[in-house]
């Protein structure tokens, strides 16, 4: 019995990753700016999701890959897929799912995503200071205001949320240009492109979508109805808590059983710049229930 202990005690120990020990990487402020710059006009569920998933940058490739491959699954479906193919990533990886683009970014620049988690465990309120910072940059040179996609209240702090709760857009928009002021005869309200985006139901709600938001005065992100708590000094153990996601390891991964179809280059190509592809995949979805697309066009910024 005291055996079968000890083995069962290093096989938990060998399933938890190694971290790096010491403190946490430093960033001065413009480097923070230069961090979030690409993210921080996107729309505070989207943030908080991103800043979240960017603490686990370890599991974003693999992630990015399942996301890419199961694109063409949509509402109910492609929510029974994440909890049928018992999913090894943790909750906060699994909620960026419906968002391939966003994954891809993430996957794309390891040493982004990497030095963004880090900088959200190590200095959580200087990042979201950061972010207020860019989007009154961007406010201020008449690039972010609402449209029929986003509310900007420009209270206090700056939020940008949904304009319906249930559509989350990925805004494109190229940071070199909307942070900065404007060149003569540069009409501002085409630099900032919302037409893609997803539609998230009921069915993600375990995932936190419709229960996250920033407590900007507070310095808190809450993901799920709690508080994210994961920081640099507790990030080997810390587990936010998921109601109705089942925590799976390496171990309990599902054998594939759906078709698998990677978006092809002009689908990642129109999603990345902000653009509606035209679907070349069908049949995983819910039908008369497009999740991942914004079918009424580009929603240009203007």
């Amino acid at each position: 019995m005291r055996i079968m202990k000890l083995v069962l005690m290093l096989a938990v120990l060998a399933a938890v990753p190694a971290f790096a020990q010491g403190p946490p990487p430093s960033f001065a402020p413009p480097q923070l700016d230069q961090l979030v710059a690409r993210i921080a006009l996107y729309p505070d569920p989207l943030v908080a999701q991103i800043l979240a998933g960017a603490t686990y940058p370890d599991q974003i490739p693999d992630a990015a890959r399942w996301a890419d491959q199961h694109h063409y699954l949509t509402g109910q479906a492609l929510a029974n897929a994440i909890q049928g193919d018992q999913l090894p990533w943790d909750p906060s990886v699994q909620a960026l799912l419906p968002f391939p683009s966003v994954l891809e970014m993430m996957s794309a620049d390891m040493n982004w995503t990497t030095d963004l988690g880090n900088a959200f465990l190590g200095q959580q309120q200087d990042v979201m200071e950061a972010i207020q910072r860019e989007r009154r940059q961007a406010r201020n040179y008449g690039y972010l205001r609402s449209n029929s996609q986003i509310v900007v209240d420009s209270g206090p702090y700056i939020t940008i949320m949904p304009e319906n709760p249930a559509f989350v857009v990925v805004p494109y928009y190229d940071p070199r240009v909307v942070f900065f002021a404007p060149r003569p005869g540069f009409f501002v309200g085409g630099a900032i492109r919302f037409g893609f985006g997803v539609s998230l139901g009921l069915s993600f709600r375990p995932w936190g979508w419709g229960y996250d938001r920033f407590d900007w005065g507070g310095h808190a992100v809450f993901i799920n109805n709690a508080r994210w708590g994961r920081t640099w000094n507790n990030r080997g153990e810390y587990a936010h808590p998921y109601e109705g996601v089942h925590r799976y390891g390496p171990a309990d991964r599902a054998p594939e059983h759906h078709e698998v179809h990677e978006r092809s280059e002009h689908e990642r190509t129109y999603e990345r710049e902000g653009r509606r592809p035209q679907e070349e995949h069908r049949g995983g979805g819910d039908h008369g229930h497009d999740q991942g697309h914004d079918h009424g066009g580009d929603h240009d910024h203007r």
